[in-house]
């Protein structure tokens, strides 16, 4: 009897989307299953189809680092995807305690709100905004809310304006998800997140399915704002030392550049107030 888990879960979808040239297998004849057969994935893992079966079935739920290693291999699974496959075999009392990631310090706070020329913002586990600074703010304000990045990309009209390259956005989004999933799967606040944005959007849905894993790391993004247009920002998000679940996320614009000019804009329609006390405190 199959009682699928996180584990089995991922495997079968990454199983499904590898093709068998390219792992160098042949293709001949009709193919009953999407991707590679579970034989075949055992085959390149060097363990038996039997164990390997388990293992999606949730019938196996602790394999050896070095067939999960194995097993990474076969799937050609990318550094990070391999990492999240080994967090996914760990037990509950393997796994670090989770303090709370909604709480952003007050340094960092004062920080962000020294940046008046860069948006910056902090995002949770689940992708929520637990603080921003004033031009960040401002930078969004086409949002019905300005709270949780994959609600934003999938459930509000604007995201579609907002984020030019939207379906990079959006598998990037789900990737980030997934990444944060396999640190804490039995997060509540995850969880909700995901059932929110899988019964209200079919794409959503269907990208989760893809078991997709990457975190934030440092790349450009095309952004256009409803008052100053289009905008070509630097990106990069940086781990907070001792809230390790927490991710700075700051955009900046190349010097003397449209875009710096669009975000100077911006930052005249920030309220008196903004700048004197920060909102998020």
């Amino acid at each position: 009897m199959s009682r699928e888990t996180p584990l089995g879960e991922f495997l079968r979808a990454r199983r499904e989307a590898l093709k068998p040239h390219e792992v160098g297998l042949p293709e001949h004849g009709r193919r009953r299953v999407a991707g590679l057969r579970r034989e075949e994935v055992a085959l390149l893992a060097g363990v038996s189809a039997d164990y390997y079966i388990r293992l999606e079935q949730g019938r196996e739920t602790r394999p050896s680092p070095q067939v999960v290693t194995a097993i990474a291999l076969a799937l050609r699974l990318t550094a990070e995807a391999t990492d999240h496959l080994h967090r996914l075999c760990l037990d509950e009392t393997q796994r670090p305690r989770h303090s709370r990631h909604d709480t952003v310090s007050a340094p960092l706070l004062r920080l962000m709100d020294g940046w008046e020329h860069t948006p910056a913002f902090i995002v949770g586990p689940a992708l929520d905004i637990l603080a921003a600074n004033a031009l960040a703010t401002v930078l969004h304000d086409g949002f019905a809310r300005f709270d949780n990045l994959a609600r934003m990309v999938f459930l509000d009209p604007a995201g579609r304006d907002f984020y030019q390259e939207w379906d990079r956005t959006a598998h990037s989004c789900v990737a980030e998800l997934r990444a944060a999933y396999g640190f804490d799967p039995s997060s509540r606040r995850i969880a909700t997140v995901v059932d929110e944005l899988s019964r209200a959007s079919d794409e959503f849905a269907r990208l989760w399915q893809l078991h997709e894993v990457k975190s934030k790391t440092q790349e450009g993004k095309h952004l256009r704002h409803p008052y100053v247009g289009d905008l070509h920002i630097a990106f990069a998000a940086f781990t907070v030392n001792g809230a390790p679940h927490q991710q700075l996320v700051v955009y900046q614009a190349e010097s003397a550049s449209p875009t710096a000019g669009a975000l100077q804009r911006l930052s005249a329609l920030i309220p008196a107030s903004a700048h004197a006390e920060s909102s998020w405190e």
